[in-house]
């Protein structure tokens, strides 16, 4: 698999992958929390590529909405994290683990 060219804006809300900006993970999240959140999201993604398959659109329907939430707990989806406060962003994350978590 090639590696893909990531560039970061230079007020580093923003990564480049490329030639199509993504905003980038809140950098406030605790790099093992990140971690974790990456694995929920991508097992959820492996669970939309699943269910996409054997067109079950309930099991579809759920997957995307943990990839939501995932997205959303990295600060990558969301209320902007840059408009948020510190206690509001680390309320963000702590919540969306949470809930990842319970499944």
């Amino acid at each position: 698999m090639q590696k893909k060219n990531v560039e970061t804006s230079d007020d580093g809300r923003y990564i480049v992958v490329d030639g199509r900006k993504w905003r980038a993970t809140d950098p406030l999240v605790p790099e093992e929390t990140a971690a974790e959140l990456r694995r929920h999201l991508m097992a959820a993604r492996r669970a939309v590529r699943d269910a996409l398959k054997q067109e079950d659109a309930e099991a579809e329907r759920r997957a995307r909405a943990r990839v939501q939430l995932a997205k959303t707990a990295l600060g990558e989806r969301g209320a902007a994290w840059w408009e948020q406060s510190k206690a509001e962003r680390q309320q963000r994350w702590e919540e969306g683990l949470k809930r990842l978590e319970e499944g």
